[in-house]
C-alpha cells in the first residue's frame, strides 16, 4: 500500500517537475489523477509478478535492483502499448522517464527503511511457545524464515524441567510450564502459542487462564499455523478440530453466484482462446499419432468419477505397459509439443469443458485419479475429506506447491487443500485467479 502511495507521488511529482504546477493544481488534476492511477496500477502489477513481495528471493538489494528494472521495464512496455491504442491517455512528452527516476529512488529508498525496520523488530510480538514438538518446531520455523511475519520467538516451554536449556531451533527451552506467568512477566510477552501434542493432563490451564486476564493473546497451535501458512497442519489435527472449527461451509446464495459467473467465463474463455485451441489441435496431429484430446477417470465431488479432458502431451497409450504412474520430471512419454503445452499450461484449455459441464469449477483441489485416490486415502489422514468440494482447473494447492508425484507431495497439497475448503471465498477465488496468471508467464511447476 505504501509502494503504491509512493509510485502515484513520484507521477504527480514528474508531472509537476516537467510541466509546472499549473498542470497539477487546480484545473488539471481531475485528468492526472486518472492516469496516475493507470500508472501505478502498471507499475504495481510489475513489481508483484516479478516477485519483490517475496522476501525470501529479494533477501539482498542486488537482487531487488535486478527485479526492480526488469519491473519497471515491463511497465514501460505495457503502458506503450496502452498510449498507442489509447493516446488520450498519455500524461505528457517525458513525464513517465522522470517518473520512472523517481519511482527507483523512492522504492529503494522505502525498501531500505522497511528492510531496517524488520531488523530492528519494532513492530514485532515477542511469542512464547507452549511445547517443542513437530507442530512447535514447524511453527518457529515459519517464522524465523518468514521476515515479515511481525512475530519474535522468544523461547519454548515444556512440562520436563530436564529439557530446559534444550536447542530446539536457535530459539531454546526457557522454563517449564509452572514457570509460564513469570516468564511472560519477564520476558514481556505479548502471545502464547499453544502447541502441546497431547492435552489432557498436560495443559497449564490455571496458569494459560491467569495469563489471559492479564489480556496475553493466547492462540491454539493449528490455528496460528494456519493463519500464518495459509495450510492445515493435517498430521497435528483432531477429528473434534475438523468439527468445531469455523469455515467449511458456503452459503447457497454465493454457490449459485459462483456457478452463474464460472459458465459465463467459461464460455468467454472458448471463444476468446479458439485460435489456441485450433492452433494447438493441429500442432498435436503433425507431432505424433493419435487423438487431439485426452480423456482420463478423475474423481469429483464426493468421490464420483468423471472424464477429464485435455489436450493429449503424451504418446497414445503412454501408460498401456506401466498402469497408473505419476508424471516425472522429463518424463520420456511427453512429445515434444506436449513438453511445450504443458509448460505453458495450454493442456489444461479443454478442462474449460468440464466446468460447463457442472464436473469441475475454475477454482478448487486439483482433480485426482481414482486409483490414486484409493492408494492415498489409506496413507494421508483426512485425505478423502478434500472430495467433499468439486475439483478446480486450479487452486490453492496448485499455486503454492510444485506438481506433486508422491504420498509426501500429497500430504503437502492436501494441507493447503484444506486451507481452502476451510476458507472458501469469492474474494480467495479471485487471489488464486490472480496468483494462478503468475504461475502459468512464469511456467512454475509444470511438468
Amino acid at each position: 500500500m505504501i509502494e503504491s502511495i509512493l509510485i502515484f507521488l513520484s507521477v504527480i511529482s514528474a508531472v509537476w517537475l516537467r510541466l509546472g504546477g499549473d498542470s497539477v493544481i487546480p484545473a488539471g488534476l481531475e485528468f492526472i489523477v486518472p492516469k496516475a492511477i493507470l500508472i501505478t496500477l502498471i507499475c504495481q502489477l510489475s513489481l508483484y509478478y516479478f516477485d519483490l513481495y517475496d522476501f525470501k528471493i529479494t533477501k539482498n538489494n542486488l537482487e531487488l535492483g535486478i527485479r526492480l528494472m526488469q519491473a519497471l521495464g515491463i511497465s514501460s512496455v505495457a503502458l506503450a502499448v496502452i498510449y498507442y491504442i489509447f493516446p488520450n491517455l498519455i500524461i505528457g512528452r517525458g513525464v513517465f522517464l522522470i517518473t520512472v527516476g523517481l519511482v527507483i529512488v523512492n522504492v529503494v529508498s522505502w525498501r531500505l527503511l522497511y528492510n531496517w525496520i524488520l531488523k530492528t523488530r519494532t513492530f514485532t510480538e515477542r511469542t512464547l511457545i507452549l511445547g517443542s514438538g513437530d507442530l512447535a518446531v514447524e511453527i518457529a520455523r515459519e517464522i524465523m524464515e518468514k521476515r515479515d511475519s511481525g512475530f519474535q520467538i522468544v523461547g519454548f516451554l515444556e512440562k520436563d524441567p530436564e529439557m530446559v536449556g534444550v536447542a530446539i531451533l536457535n530459539p531454546k527451552v526457557i522454563g517449564t510450564y509452572s514457570q509460564l506467568p513469570q516468564i511472560v512477566q519477564e520476558e514481556r510477552i505479548e502471545r502464547i502459542v499453544v502447541a502441546i501434542g497431547q492435552r489432557r493432563g498436560h495443559m497449564p490451564t490455571k496458569e494459560l487462564l491467569e495469563c489471559r486476564l492479564k489480556r496475553i493473546k493466547i492462540e491454539e497451535g493449528t490455528s496460528f499455523y494456519e493463519s500464518l501458512t495459509g495450510k492445515v497442519a493435517v498430521q497435528d489435527i483432531y477429528p473434534s478440530w475438523l468439527i468445531f472449527s469455523g469455515g467449511f461451509r458456503r452459503p447457497i446464495i454465493s454457490s449459485v453466484l459462483r456457478r452463474f459467473f464460472e459458465v459465463m467465463i467459461s464460455w468467454a474463455g472458448l471463444i476468446t482462446l479458439s485460435p489456441v485451441i485450433l492452433i494447438t489441435a493441429l500442432l498435436i496431429k503433425i507431432d505424433s499419432p493419435g487423438p487431439v484430446l485426452f480423456t482420463q477417470k478423475r474423481a469429483g465431488k464426493d468421490g464420483k468419477v468423471y472424464r477429464l479432458i485435455k489436450f493429449r502431451s503424451m504418446r497414445h497409450n503412454a501408460e498401456s505397459t506401466t498402469g497408473p504412474i505419476w508424471a516425472e520430471v522429463d518424463d520420456d512419454r511427453i512429445t515434444r509439443v506436449g513438453g511445450v503445452i504443458r509448460k505453458a499450461r495450454i493442456d489444461e484449455i479443454p478442462q474449460i469443458l468440464n466446468v460447463i459441464k457442472g464436473d469441475m469449477s475454475i477454482v478448487g483441489p486439483r482433480p485426482e485419479r481414482p486409483f490414486f485416490v484409493s492408494k492415498l486415502e489409506k496413507k494421508v489422514p483426512y485425505y478423502s475429506q478434500r472430495l467433499c468440494v468439486k475439483p478446480g482447473m486450479t487452486g490453492w494447492a496448485q499455486i503454492k506447491c510444485d506438481y506433486g508425484a508422491s504420498t509426501e507431495d500429497s500430504m503437502k497439497k492436501l494441507q493447503y487443500d484444506f486451507y481452502y475448503i476451510k476458507n472458501m471465498s469469492i474474494c480467495l477465488d479471485l487471489l488464486i485467479i490472480f496468483e494462478t496468471i503468475k504461475v502459468v508467464l512464469f511456467g512454475k511447476g509444470a511438468r
